[in-house]
């Protein structure tokens, strides 16, 4: 008998994703406190402040697992758990690569968790992103022209992209929140648009390459958008996500194949554009296409993280114990090429399965959400956020694809990063609980 046959009330009761999350947490709270131990072990000394981080850790999993389990006790058992694990395993990370930075990434997970419980037990969180999409709008692209206008970059090193505000020694980079508020106003206009797009796409297969203005339109206008962001930014991580997000929700919504062609053409045509005007996609594309003639100079990056995945092996060097602090930006570009060195393929493979998890899940509520189009729209297109940047970003650093520039959901140090990553997360716990919806 499956649980199909269940009234939802009796439902609500089966206690398997309690039990469920309640394993992984557990799990995950052992895996933070033996690698912590592990830190310390090969540091060699101890100070009460190496456990501030596991501790703020497990207040945070605990807390939100329990007001969780209150408010939404039919949401889905694995997304929780699985930030919480990367985001463990990424405190650890940070205090090993780069110790002055651990206590601020503690302070903003606590944040994000916050974040992540607000967006989840909120009542109406998804009828007024929903609702209020223009104004969000408004408000990402007043932000995204405040950054044009008024960015800083935190290193201060000159030429370096602009893209953060600031306010005395807190940055935020507005991008970030940028990525929700577009996934919410394009799944809330493709999803009123839906049968028009629908029907225009199909009668568009029939008629082959004969695209309808109400199609083309969205597409030029999001291509101008990234345009903009990596002119005046030179942001080409954010420029690809946000076009290739596009790109999938609008396919989604239309049936239209010829829109992933079509919209591949545009990326070549925009990185061909980047690459004759800015040195710094120049030097991007140089290096990756051959980065061993100048392994000591502008490529001494990615040969270095390359070196890295080499020396990591099987099962990696151990924490501690291996060189990554080599690679300039370790803690936040290429954490991902610190944990091939230390916890080897183990570590690589294990990232990309809980990432592909993450994003799996994220699509499987979406498919959970026939007949309604914005629902479905919002959780692939949050899904697809974090599978595009973590492709962008694993595939950089191992110069399968040029370097970009993103962060790595959940492990890279960056609170802004963190804090998008865990409200994406609670609006899928939102979208993946029938009550919630």
């Amino acid at each position: 008998m499956t649980t199909g046959a269940f009234p939802l009330s009796h439902r609500r009761r089966l206690p398997f994703p309690v039990t469920t999350e309640r394993v992984l947490l557990g799990v995950g709270a052992l895996f933070v406190i033996v690698i912590t131990l592990g830190l310390i072990l090969t540091r060699g000394r101890f100070e009460p402040g190496d456990l501030l981080s596991p501790a703020v850790w497990l207040g945070c999993a605990l807390t939100g697992h329990l007001l969780l389990e209150r408010r939404l006790p039919n949401r889905d058992p694995l997304l929780f758990p699985i930030a919480m694990f990367l985001s463990g395993w990424g405190l650890v990370v940070v205090d090993r690569l780069a110790p002055p930075f651990a206590d601020r990434q503690t302070l903003w997970l606590v944040v994000s968790v916050g974040g992540m419980l607000a967006a989840a037990l909120t009542p109406h969180s998804l009828r007024w992103l929903r609702s209020y999409r223009y104004t969000l709008l408004v408000i990402g692209l007043g932000l995204l022209v405040s950054t044009i206008l008024l960015g800083r970059n935190p290193s201060g090193q000159e030429g370096a992209p602009e893209l953060w505000l600031g306010i005395g020694s807190l940055y935020f980079q507005p991008s970030e929140a940028l990525k929700i508020i577009l996934v919410a106003f394009l799944a809330s206009y493709l999803g009123e648009q839906y049968p028009a797009l629908r029907a225009e796409g199909l009668d568009g297969l029939q008629r082959r390459w004969a695209i309808s203005p109400r199609i083309l339109g969205p597409v030029l206008l999001m291509w101008g958008l990234s345009v903009v962001i990596l002119i005046w930014q030179r942001d080409l991580g954010t420029a690809i996500l946000f076009f290739v997000v596009f790109l999938v929700l609008l396919y989604i919504a239309s049936g239209y194949t010829p829109i992933l062609l079509g919209g591949a053409i545009l990326i070549v045509l925009a990185g061909i554009v980047a690459y004759s005007l800015f040195d710094v996609v120049q030097l991007r594309v140089d290096i990756w296409l051959n980065p061993w003639n100048e392994g000591e100079g502008r490529a001494y990056q990615i040969v270095q993280s390359l070196l890295a995945f080499a020396a990591g092996g099987p099962f990696g060097q151990g924490i501690g114990q291996g060189a990554p602090e080599f690679i300039p930006v370790v803690h936040s570009d290429f954490v991902f090429a610190a944990v091939a060195e230390e916890w080897g393929l183990v570590g690589v493979f294990s990232v990309i399965g809980l990432v592909a998890v993450v994003v799996m899940r994220g699509m499987r509520i979406g498919i959970s959400q026939r007949g309604r189009p914005f629902h479905t729209l919002l959780a692939v297109g949050l899904s697809t956020v974090i599978g595009v940047q973590s492709l962008l970003i694993m595939g950089g650093v191992l110069k399968l694809v040029p370097l970009t520039g993103v962060t790595l959901p959940f492990l890279s140090y960056g609170g802004s990063s963190l804090l998008t990553n865990f409200i994406i997360v609670g609006l899928l716990l939102r979208l993946s609980a029938p009550e919630g919806t």
